[in-house]
């Protein structure tokens, strides 16, 4: 069974997110979404609030698997039997510091390969970072992120 991982903080998903999930599971039998618990970022949303809405976004993609969890990559890629990790690429900036992950994470164990997924251009501006952003400030993320994302950054900005 080929089977890939797909990790980020994902706080919140979006629609970037969903289709770099998507088209991974075109190719691999089975894609692990892994919700990572960063403890250097304060994030918006739970672990749990992420998993449920990644698990909404993506319920009509039935070979994917979301769990978190904390510590290394690696260590979670072994404990899975997982050799491969699919990572978004939106821009040159992206390549950089992903490449370096790429690489630290083949040294710690090798054998565990990075596939970059290039961003399509519908996308390529997008970041939860953003989208946080504009959704602090009362704007729409309609359309940046799957509907029940939407709504929960509405319901965080109390509107």
């Amino acid at each position: 069974m080929a089977k890939a991982l797909c990790p980020g903080s994902f706080d919140p998903p979006t629609n970037g997110h969903v289709d770099v999930i998507e088209r991974g599971a075109r190719y691999f039998d089975q894609v692990v979404v892994a919700v990572i618990a960063n403890p250097s970022k304060r994030p918006m949303f739970t672990l749990e609030e992420r998993e449920s809405m990644l698990a909404d976004a993506l319920a009509h993609v039935d070979n994917v698997d979301i769990q978190s969890f904390d510590g290394l990559l690696v260590d979670f890629a072994r404990e899975r039997g997982v050799s491969l990790i699919i990572k978004g690429l939106r821009a040159v900036s992206d390549f950089e510091y992903e490449l370096q992950m790429a690489q630290m994470n083949a040294a710690l164990s090798p054998g565990l390969d990075t596939f970059f997924v290039n961003a399509k251009p519908a996308w390529a501006f997008l970041s939860s970072s953003l989208v946080k952003e504009v959704a602090r400030y009362g704007g729409s993320t309609e359309g940046l992120v799957p509907p029940g994302v939407s709504k929960a950054l509405e319901e965080h900005a109390g509107r």
